[in-house]
This record gives structure tokens, sequence and C-alpha cells, in this order.
């Protein structure tokens, strides 16, 4: 057994080195996005970093956070002793040092540790590479549970960001740009995914099956309104003409030992061969051929979701009546798939797999597939976890902003980076509102608009209610007290901002203070009041038995004698009497009088018609 597995191990090496001396010349390209140092002014630029091949990526957007470089632990490789976080409330952007671990283990730490970000500086001069996650062992389980993005800088970036740091006069803030990471060169994205219709692969076989089953329904949805051009790959290698006759290459490949895939179990004796996964393979790639030809290329989510249920390798169900059953229930033709198909045993070329072997090689801006599974989008290699989410905000990130469809702006590509310390955004804890919000172009921080009423504010320190029923909010964020069953507040509708303590208050707005208007002598001053404070107002009371009259700020008797009642009643009768006769006087003595002197008047400027006619001879005037 053990030799037969070292000819295994032995023929896929040859396998593998087959395909990779065909594309010698082919090249691996690694993505790049943008990094802007925006403070201090002594480092501001723009910088290269190439992404990492695990996390979440934040295609289409952008994130603007303070670079922290931890005094300890530099390489972040062992758990932080505390949780990072910036003075200014703004994203962490933790820099570690390359070396000692994976790089995925440093996002890890990184993410458990409060960062939204993770810049790894590199410890030599070389170009950038992509960081790749580890291959599946005990103890790496944490890649699958990365969900904030990562980039490798290269050495002298790295050297700068931590000098500033050390000065430590004022924060890093640096702006990490994946708006063009991502191409959109048309209305319409363009993506291919290599996969593989082996399920006993381990690890990465199930994540290309619950990712299939998952994405299937948005896969489908762009599909049919036109927005995107789907196209699904499969890798194949050929064996070497030494070993064509061999028992290994008869097992493994079909076509004369043109197509072939390893064995899923690694033992040729036992279970399915190598020649199955390829027969299978090149069938998906039919169903999808003709599917496409009826109008209806999505039907390939459809059929390969149903063959990894139906027909899975673990169940002994990995078979063409398997498949074909699956083929007729979808309504699709069976000759047109055989046609397409051709014959396996045939010493002659497959025009479907002669293509897929093409296509593999890297071409342009794309590298070459070597490895399952792989996602391309517009061209450009997906970087990141394979996720329903994820994938779904790099593919909308391929659109031109605002001709995105639906699908990219609902609720299920919100980011949430809220969900971390509300995105380092301003926050009311009391009243669950932040200004931090979700887009799957990142969070932005924008005070609110909350039940028809406004925030204003910078997002990130304050956000103030403003405009009416503001003060239905949190009191529109000034004072407000109850006591003794009365409530008195500094906020006020009729004031579409700001604080102002209400009377018998002082203070700012947001503070506000009983005034004792008693001790400050500014009520019941009058030699017969006694003064008595209250919260908000006071009491005031005559001694005796006098009436205080709080307008005037004096006492009077309650009760008086008939003679007082009767003079008051005259003394009011002449009051009465002399108002109606000097009207009388003005209407008819002094307007009289100012009658006859108006006259007057008028008579030296303005003479009276009788005046002219007495005193002033007739003239002609003349008109020249």
């Amino acid at each position: 057994m053990a030799s037969r597995r070292d000819w295994l191990a032995a023929v896929v090496v040859v396998l593998f080195l087959a395909m990779f001396a065909s594309s010698a010349t082919a090249r691996f390209v690694v993505e790049k996005s943008s990094v802007s140092v925006i403070s201090p002014e002594q480092i501001r630029g723009h910088h290269d970093a190439a992404i990492a091949n695990f996390g979440v990526p934040d295609y289409g957007g952008t994130m603007t956070g303070v670079v922290i470089y931890p005094d300890k632990k530099s390489d972040g490789c062992k758990d932080f002793d505390n949780q990072f976080k910036s003075k200014s409330g703004r994203p962490v952007i933790l820099l570690v040092d390359r070396g000692e671990c994976y790089f995925a283990l440093k996002a890890w730490n990184s993410q458990t540790a409060g960062a939204a970000a993770l810049l790894v500086a590199d410890n030599t001069n070389e170009p950038l590479l992509t960081m790749d996650t580890p291959e599946a062992s005990e103890g790496t389980e944490y890649v699958d549970k990365i969900t904030i993005p990562s980039a490798l800088i290269d050495r002298t970036f790295g050297d700068t960001l931590k000098k500033a740091f050390a000065k430590g006069t004022e924060e890093i803030i640096v702006k990490l740009d994946w708006t063009e990471s991502m191409p959109h060169p048309d209305e319409r994205v363009e993506y291919e995914f290599w996969t593989n219709s082996n399920d006993e692969c381990g690890p990465r076989c199930d994540e290309q099956v619950n990712f299939v089953k998952n994405f299937k329904g948005h896969a489908q949805h762009l599909e049919r309104g036109g927005y995107t051009l789907f196209t699904p790959h499969y890798i194949t290698w050929f064996c070497p003409e030494a070993f064509l006759l061999s028992k290994q290459c008869k097992a493994q490949c079909i076509n004369n030992g043109r197509y072939c895939a390893p064995d899923p179990e690694q033992d040729f004796d036992a279970g399915y061969d190598g020649k199955d996964i390829v027969f299978e393979n090149l069938r998906q790639l039919c169903v999808h051929r003709v599917a496409n030809e009826s109008g209806r290329p999505w039907i390939w989510w459809d059929y390969v979701t149903d063959y990894h249920i139906r027909c899975s390798m673990k169940d002994n169900k990995y078979t063409r009546n398997c498949a074909e059953d699956i083929v007729k229930s979808l309504g699709l033709s069976l000759d047109k798939i055989s046609n397409c198909m051709g014959d396996p045993e045939a010493d002659t070329e497959n025009e479907v797999l002669k293509t897929e072997q093409a296509v593999q090689i890297g071409h342009g801006s794309r590298g070459d597939v070597t490895i399952l599974p792989t996602l391309i989008i517009n061209d450009v290699q997906y970087r990141g976890i394979l996720e329903r989410t994820a994938v779904l905000k790099a593919i909308c990130a391929g659109f031109k902003e605002s001709t995105e469809p639906h699908v990219c702006l609902n609720p299920d590509l919100e980011t949430n980076q809220c969900l971390d310390s509300n995105g380092g955004c301003w926050n009311d804890d009391k009243l669950n509102v932040t200004a931090c919000k979700d887009t799957f172009r990142g969070r932005v921080c924008e005070c609110p608009l909350v039940n028809g009423i406004q925030y204003q504010g910078d997002g990130y320190n304050s956000c103030t209610a403003v405009g009416p029923g503001r003060c239905a909010v949190n009191n529109g964020g000034c004072w407000s007290e109850t006591k003794d069953g009365q409530t008195f507040s500094a906020c006020s509708d009729s004031s579409l901002s700001g604080c102002q303590c209400p009377a018998g208050f002082s203070g700012n707005g947001i503070k506000c203070e009983d005034v004792n208007e008693c001790k400050e002598k500014l009520a019941c001053t009058c030699p017969e009041c006694s003064c008595k404070n209250t919260w908000g107002a006071y009491e005031c009371k005559c001694s005796g038995n006098l009436l205080y009259i709080k307008g005037e700020d004096t006492c009077i008797a309650k009760n008086m004698s008939r003679f007082g009642w009767t003079l008051i009643i005259l003394v009011l009768s002449c009051v009465v009497g002399v108002g109606i006769a000097g009207y009388i006087f003005y209407k008819y003595r002094l307007r009289s009088y100012m009658d006859s002197e108006i006259m007057a008047i008028m008579s030296q400027y303005m003479p009276l018609d009788n005046q002219q006619n007495e005193n002033q001879p007739l003239r002609q005037d003349s008109v020249a």
C-alpha cells in the first residue's frame, strides 16, 4: 500500500510540474490597493499595499483610521494583552512586523485585540506578494473567522510609520482605499469561478460546496437581470507521455492522458478515480454551455447545488445516472449535453477541456489559476474569504458607483463595522442612537435622522438633535429635572437649537440650578412681605390681613369698610368724569381752536380764493 501511495504522489507531482511547464511564461500578478497617509503632514503620501488572501477586503470602500504599532509582541504572533483604541475614537489600523508565524494568525490576533484592519510591514526589500492562508491543519480554525482586511506594505513604508509612531507627537491617520481595487470598465460585471466536482478533498471542497449553495440566490438574481456574466471553470492537468500507459494515468485521465485529476482517495483500488472527477467536471461545463444556449445560464447553480446534495461521493452516489436525473429534472437536453461532452475514451482533443486549459494560464493583469477554489472578478483575482456576502460585496464593487443593481444596496451587504465600538463614531447608549452607518462600500460616520428628528455634528465626537421636535429626543441634549411632581426643561421646541434655562433657573442650559429669589431680593421686597423660596419659583405672603399683588410686588387689605368702598367709588367716578370732560373739551373747544390756527398759517403761504380775487389784479400769461 505504501509503495502504491508513493507512486501516486509521484504521478501527481509530475502532473503539476507538467502544468507549470506549459505556463512558464505566465506571471502571477499581485493586486494592489492604495494607502494614503493623511497626517502627520511631513509623511503624507500614497503607497501600495498587497491585499491578503484571507479576511474580508473592503472592495469598493474606504477606511480611515489611526495606525498603532504595539510596543510589545510587535510581530502579532501571540495574543495581545489589551484592546487597542485610538484617542480620537477612529478605527485602529494595527501595524505589525512580518515573520515568525502565519500571516493569518497575525490578522486573527489583531482582530481579537480590537483592530479594524491590519498592515504587515515587510522585513526585507522585495516586491510585494500576496499573504496567503496556511494549509488546513489543527490549530488554524481561526482562518474562517477573520473578518478584518489585511495588506502587506513594503519595508521602507513600514519603517516610516514606525518612526512617526515613536515620536508620539500626533496620531498617524491613514486611509485604506479599495475603490479601485476592483475594476469597473462597464455596467456589467464578468466573473468566473474555478471549482471542482470532487467533494472528498477536505476543507477546500467543503468551502466550495457551501459557497455555491449559499451564493446561488444572489448569482441567479444578478444573471437573470443581465447585471453579470458568469462562467464556471475547472482545472485539469495532463499526463506526461512517458506515463500514458501506466495504471495511474489511465485511472486519473481521459482522452489518452490529455485531461487528468488526482485520485480523490489517493488509492487506485478503492472508491472513485480521478477520471470520474474529470468526466463530471466536463458534464458541469456542458450543463452551463447548454443552459446558456437556451437563455438560462443560471441553471448551472441549480445543477451543481443539486448534484452535491443528491450525488455525493460520501454517499456513493457520484454516478452518471444520478447526474442525468438532475439534468432531466431541470429541463435540459441530455442529447445536447452528451454531444458537448464527446467521447472520453477517444484519443483526440476535447474542445471544452482544451479551452479550459488555455484560460487557466494567466493573461493581462490576471495571474495563473493554480489553486481551488479561485474567484476572478472583472479579470482580477478575488482576495478574501469565500463567503456569500463578502463575494457579493466584491462583485458589487465591480459596478460603477450609482449603476449597481438593487441587490447591492440591501442590508445583506452591510459591512457590520458598526457592531464593533460603533465603528469609532458618535453614539448615545441611552437612546441606542449612533452616527455609524454601514454600507457595502464601508461604514461612514454621519449624524442620523431619527423619527423625523435630524442630528447635526461631525459624526465622530458629537451629534446634537436640531429642529422641531428635538426636545422629544433626549430632551435635545439640554438640562431637565423633575421634583415634587414638577418638570422643568432647558429645551424649547420654539428654539431650533441651543439650550436655555427656564425662568426661575440659571445656568448654561446644559446644567441649570434653581434661583433663590428670596435671597437675591428679586421678589417679595415690600415691608409687609415674607418670602419662601420653592423649586423653580417662590411664595410670597403678606402679614396680617393683607393680600399680595405679585405684579406690583405689594400688599393690600383684603377687607375694607363701607366708607372705604364709598370713597373708592367716589374717586373712580371723579376720574371717569374728568375723562369725559376732557374728551368734550378736546372735541369742541380745543379742536375748534386748532382748526382756526391751522387756517391762519395756511393763508400766509397759500392765499384763499376770495383773498386772491380781492387783492391781486388779473394778468394774462403768455406761452412762448
